[in-house]
């Protein structure tokens, strides 16, 4: 066959044809030869070959190495035929090709390219019934390797594949398929073709799901509703394939709701505060107040998950889509059917449902509720602690004070039970009797003390103690101490006792009179020290009191807590059991002491040297005088003589 640019050859110089060879691999493919090489080689035209002769069948257009010899232009154009009858491969590209072969663990694959390419067999594992002659979709890694050999991929076509159908899915909604193959933190893992993405657990369904074991190895489809380029990954969602298919359904069920019809629900959801019922693509709440005319303390109490109940709807909101049910609702009002054996006077039982600080709420009967008042608990003057009292889900029997079926309330007691044990008080607790009762409450002014059930009095804190004065009564005991005290008064109207402790034991202030008198001298501790003075501990257990100003020492410093010191009593009150010390006067007695027995000691040494000297004076005046006479004798001796 010639080109058309060729001459025509005679058949005397037509060249010996050739026999055709399958095309070469391109390694072994050898590219013809360029125009410069074929001007190296020495070219004999046809003209000057001789006509006829021993070598007619040899052909003068082969180059010395045997190669045909081809214009520029023919081997443009013998190139350009050849590139037809290949494929254009391009690097990291997806394209087709056929199986050819299965062999030793590896797919032979024909992609119309100069070599055929190998694929390990592992990267077939979702489709175990490839076979010679189907069509793949694979990825080129590289056109020709280092060896020669194709690059190719099945595992990164499917990952590239699915990429775009998840871009796709994110982008448009369009719908994907993904198998569950494993559980993680917070949802599931799903293989959408070969690519895992993240399946949230409240993206699962519409109800919230606790097991997800269900899931795994279940197929399933999914929109795609986040993705991250940089690193592919993708969140998927089943949820949002079921609202969509609810949403219809949902817009029906609002344009045809009215207040007060009747629908039923599967409860989905259930909360502190309520349950969420599933009324067939639209979610009603159904408030815990709106499940029972009783009092529940949780939903959980008259609901379950996935529980079929009738509902009423209370409320809707169309534009929030917001409906309110009712269960109770479909019921009487309990008031409305309450027995007409419950009136004022009767006696009945009950559950104790709520406690307040005024009293206790009992259940009679679901939805029916009476009040305990605290006044209504013991017939004693002291306010009982409701929820000291009583307990949750106490059951409890009272009789019915007053009883308003219009308005619906209720007043229940529990001491009119018994007779009021106030009628003959003043018999039972006679003035000046002893009696031993448990301490029931302390205030910052006294002890309230139970004397029997019902029955107490209160112990002020000035009738604690003769002697100690305490500043709070929980100085001196606790709740549920039994303490020994003595009836004072009786108030029947108010009902009140007043009761003494200190009463048990006779006034010890008389005593008190004589031993500690104003201006005796005390040793005492200082028990407790303030801004304002110090309190003393004196013998016998008894309490004084040392304004600041008498605390002061012989050094100017002042009497600390803790410190023994001799005081002095400037003031003492029997009839208000007070009494004043001071440590300065004690001093100042001892420097006046001191200064007088100084005096008397001056006055007494002058009176001896006054005595003294009279003394001397005298026996001087004996002896002068003693003298005079010696000399009068002597002078008269000597006048006798000269006589």
């Amino acid at each position: 066959m010639l080109l058309d640019d060729e001459k025509e050859i005679t058949p005397e110089q037509e060249p010996t044809p050739v026999e055709e060879t399958p095309t070469p691999a391109p390694k072994a493919t050898k590219a013809p030869a360029t125009v410069e090489e074929e001007e190296e080689d020495e070219i004999i035209p046809v003209e000057t070959l001789p006509v006829g002769g021993p070598h007619d069948d040899f052909n003068w257009n082969m180059d010395k190495r045997g190669a045909l010899i081809y214009s520029a232009d023919d081997h443009s154009k013998l190139l350009a035929s050849y590139d037809v009858t290949l494929s254009n491969i391009e690097e990291n590209s997806v394209i087709r090709g056929k199986v050819s072969a299965i062999s030793g663990g590896d797919v032979v694959l024909d992609i119309n390219y100069k070599s055929d390419g190998l694929i390990p067999m592992n990267e077939f594992r979702d489709m175990p019934d490839l076979k010679a002659g189907d069509e793949v979709e694979i990825y080129v890694e590289s056109p020709e390797g280092k060896t020669g050999n194709l690059g190719l991929s099945r595992k990164k076509a499917k990952i590239l594949r699915a990429w775009e159908s998840i871009v796709d899915s994110y982008k448009n909604g369009t719908i994907i398929r993904g198998q569950v193959i494993s559980k993680t933190k917070g949802g599931l893992i799903v293989d959408c073709n070969g690519l895992e993405t993240f399946l949230p657990g409240s993206q699962i369904d519409i109800k919230p799901v606790v097991d997800y074991d269900q899931y795994l190895n279940k197929t399933m489809e999914f929109k795609v509703v986040k993705v991250n380029e940089t690193i592919k990954n993708a969140v998927v969602s089943h949820k949002a394939l079921i609202e969509s298919d609810l949403a219809e359904q949902r817009e029906h069920i609002l344009a045809s709701l009215e207040k007060g019809q009747v629908l039923e629900g599967i409860v989905k959801n259930i909360t502190d505060f309520g349950a969420f019922l599933d009324l067939g693509g639209v979610d009603g709440l159904l408030y815990i107040t709106d499940i029972s005319w009783g009092r529940i303390q949780h939903p959980s109490e008259a609901l379950t998950l996935n529980q079929r109940v009738n509902v009423v709807v209370l409320d809707f909101d169309e534009n929030k889509k917001r409906i309110s049910l009712g269960l109770k609702q479909l019921t009487p009002h309990p008031w409305d059917v309450l027995a007409a054996e419950v009136t004022e006077g009767a006696i009945v039982r009950g559950k104790v449902v709520n406690i307040e600080e005024y009293g206790a709420f009992v259940e009679i009967q679901p939805g029916v509720e009476g009040l305990i008042h605290i006044s209504e608990i013991s017939w004693g003057s002291q306010n009982v602690n409701a929820k000291e009292f009583f307990k949750l889900g106490q059951e409890v029997e009272a009789r019915v004070v007053s009883l308003d079926r219009n308005d619906r309330k209720m007043s229940l007691s529990i001491k009119q039970l018994t007779d009021d044990p106030w009628n003959d008080i003043e018999a039972r607790f006679p003035a000046g009797s002893r009696f031993k009762g448990a301490v029931k409450n302390i205030t910052n002014y006294g002890i309230f003390v139970e004397l029997q059930d019902g029955i107490g009095g209160m112990v002020h804190i000035s009738d604690l103690s003769w002697t100690k004065r305490y500043a709070h009564p929980s100085e001196f005991t606790k709740p549920g101490n039994e303490l020994e005290v003595v009836v004072l008064e009786i108030d029947k109207e108010k009902r009140q006792i007043s009761l003494g402790h200190k009463q048990i034991q006779d006034n010890p202030w008389d005593t008190f009179e004589s031993v500690f008198p104003i201006g005796s001298y005390h040793e005492a501790t200082v028990v407790k020290r303030d801004d304002k003075g110090a309190t003393f501990q004196l013998p016998m257990g008894l309490e004084a009191f040392a304004p600041l100003k008498h605390l002061r020492k012989d050094d100017n410093s002042y009497v600390e807590s803790g410190e023994t010191v001799t005081v002095k009593v400037i003031e003492f009150n029997k009839d208000e059991r007070r009494i004043l010390v001071s440590h300065s006067r004690y001093l100042e007695d001892l420097k006046s002491k001191a200064e007088a027995s100084v005096k008397a000691e001056r006055s007494k040494e002058q009176g001896e040297t006054q005595a003294a000297i009279v003394e001397v004076q005298k026996k001087v005046e004996k002896e002068t005088l003693g003298d005079l006479a010696a000399l009068a004798q002597l002078k008269e001796q000597l006048s006798k003589d000269d006589n």
